[in-house]
């Protein structure tokens, strides 16, 4: 196995829109800040927030401290920014991933609905959710998942028909790994964008994940929660 399979290329490292704001809000603050502060200045949930401080300790951009305090009560959690000289280094994440995505297909009964739960738990966990009091109809259930999305690095494309919505991914961060093991990866995805609609409270559903009609290209398709497509 050559080293350029185990490492990741030395550019691949260019971070989302999303996350370069977080790791430049770090950066400003020139010490630690907590994930409310970080999600406030960047206008991002505070989940979303922790998703892309927690990618940016993964990818050594940062790292993860406990709150010096002398106040009573719980210390929380805070971020840094790694100086970027000490940042440098090669990384093997893709190695990882098809490490773990091998693990669980070789490994779990159903591999796809395993990782459709998984999945879903997550898009729980990163959707800005709404109060119990507001109705949320079918476009801002899409914008809500949109955002998620748009985050996670997917960049979708706004939906063009109502009655049978698609979301056209027009990127996949996960490309090479989902190519070699799709159930377990479009899985996760699938099961994302129905936990996100079904915290937000959306009358959607995600129906099916079409992967790959293009080399760059996925189609989410959605339907009426509760319903059947005919």
């Amino acid at each position: 196995m050559s080293e350029q399979t185990l490492t990741d290329p030395l550019g691949s490292r260019a971070l989302g829109e999303s996350r370069a704001r977080v790791l430049h809000a770090l950066r400003s603050e020139g010490g630690p800040v907590a994930v409310q502060d970080v999600a406030v200045q960047v206008g991002l949930h505070p989940n979303t927030a922790r998703f892309h401080l927690d990618g940016l300790v993964d990818s050594g951009l940062a790292e993860r401290r406990i709150e010096d305090r002398t106040r009573p009560g719980r210390p929380r959690t805070v971020y840094v920014a790694v100086a970027e000289e000490a940042a440098e280094g090669r990384r093997s994440y893709r190695l990882l991933a098809e490490m773990l995505t091998g693990l669980i297909a070789e490994n779990v009964a159903d591999p796809g609905k395993a990782a459709e739960s998984a999945g879903e738990a997550w898009g729980r966990y990163l959707a800005d959710r709404p109060p119990p009091t507001r109705r949320v109809d079918e476009a801002e259930g899409l914008r809500r998942l949109s955002t998620v999305l748009s985050d996670a690095g997917f960049a979708p494309d706004a939906v063009d028909d109502s009655e049978r919505p698609v979301i056209r991914l027009r990127h996949c961060p996960f490309r090479e790994v989902a190519e070699e093991r799709r159930d377990v990866v479009c899985g996760l995805h699938l099961g994302l964008m129905r936990g996100v609609l079904a915290e937000v409270r959306a009358p959607l559903t995600a129906e099916r994940l079409e992967a790959f009609v293009e080399p760059s290209l996925c189609l989410a398709h959605l339907k009426p929660a509760g319903k059947r497509r005919r």
